[in-house]
């Protein structure tokens, strides 16, 4: 599975539909198999949740898919806690070799955090990557 990052004319009208509904600013779309994923610009995730995360629910129902929401900011370890939120990171560590290690709070939010078969992070990790191509990869421990 691999992260669609080109927008057709569906895309296109999810976002215009998105931003009206929402009056936040959207920085990018992305879908990944069954799960979608709205990167908002920064200081626009609550106007993009909505009140009693409202905006979620009717967007799940409208696309018939997972949602996400993920606020951007050009800060790449807070971009990257707010990839993974609401779970937990503990730390996060980048190395001169650019492997980014994240260490979670317990077993269960490590077991979260990897998906099976580790999709959760390959998925996580492809979004990253689009802002930061210089990581090479993530590492949960």
């Amino acid at each position: 599975m691999s992260l669609k990052v080109k927008y057709d004319v569906q895309d296109l009208q999810i976002i215009a539909h998105f931003e009206k509904m929402t009056k936040a600013r959207l920085k990018d779309y992305l879908v990944f198999g069954e799960k979608a994923f709205f990167v908002v610009e920064k200081g626009n995730l609550q106007k993009a949740l909505g009140p009693d995360k409202r905006h979620v629910t009717k967007l799940e129902e409208l696309l018939k898919k997972k949602l996400k929401m993920i606020e951007y900011t050009a800060d790449e370890s807070r971009f990257i806690k707010n990839v993974f939120s609401p779970l937990k990171v503990v730390s996060l560590e980048k190395s001169e070799d650019n492997v980014v290690t994240i260490t979670g709070p317990d077993q269960k939010t490590k077991g979260l955090m990897i998906g099976a078969k580790a999709q959760n992070l390959r998925m996580y990790e492809q979004i990253i990557q689009k802002y930061y191509p210089e990581i090479k990869e993530i590492k949960i421990v």
